[in-house]
């Protein structure tokens, strides 16, 4: 019986492009100072089409940490310093205003009352991650939470993953990894677990489904999905 679900954060509890699109064309505007072709340079290099103000599947801000996006930036922002650089993107990324795929609230305590610990895994910093949590109400439902600047890595190695072990006492067989990117998938597997991925972020369901259990439209699902595998009680 499944004991434990790890949670993604974005594109996983809060859909990607409805929450990041929109922010990330302001932040890129600020950096490139009115600069158009510098604009267009780091929306290129980030993977953002500047047009529907959207992800491409295949950018690296889908499954980067907050570090590596900001080493991505620098690629083409060579006179900039990354510690300033990343210390504005956590400050403004904390503000950003979170669309929820599903409502939380509920989700969650549903989650709670089937008995099952709860636990966040993010490439984001853990300062702003915590920041979207509270904001969001759901602080308190999760048993652990982690950035990749924790102390125990990224994604797609398994240290989160395995430290949310650590801190409940489960197995990773107990436990599933819930995200809408291969590397959450990755690190699922990485560290034994279930691994389920959701469609509120930019890969498609083909780019998930090799390694994922399963593969749902949102995080809601997820509840039906384990009830009809007899992974948890009815």
């Amino acid at each position: 019986m499944l004991q434990g679900i790890i949670f993604d954060k974005d594109g996983t509890l809060f859909d990607f492009n409805a929450t990041w699109g929109e922010w990330t064309r302001v932040m890129l505007e600020t950096e490139a100072g009115g600069d158009e072709a510098l604009f267009l340079n780091l929306a290129d290099a980030m993977g953002y089409d500047v047009v529907t103000r959207q992800f491409r599947p295949s950018s690296i801000v889908i499954a980067a940490t907050a570090s590596e996006t900001a080493d991505c930036m620098l690629r083409v922002l060579p006179d900039q310093e990354k510690g300033p650089l990343l210390a504005r993107m956590n400050a403004a990324s904390a503000e950003v205003t979170q669309i929820e795929a599903v409502p939380l609230i509920a989700y969650f305590a549903e989650l709670k009352a089937l008995g099952l610990h709860l636990g966040i895994a993010t490439n984001d910093a853990e300062a702003p991650a915590r920041r979207h949590l509270e904001r969001a109400g759901i602080t308190a439902h999760f048993d652990f939470i982690a950035g990749y600047d924790s102390g125990h890595g990224g994604k797609p190695a398994p240290g989160q993953l395995l430290a949310f072990c650590d801190q409940t006492g489960l197995s990773p067989q107990a436990c599933a990894m819930v995200g809408d990117s291969t590397h959450d998938l990755h690190a699922g597997r990485a560290a034994g677990m279930r691994t389920i991925g959701v469609l509120t972020g930019p890969a498609p369901r083909e780019e998930l489904a090799p390694f994922a259990d399963a593969v749902l439209p949102t995080i809601g699902d997820i509840p039906a999905w384990l009830k009809s595998e007899k992974l948890i009680n009815s």
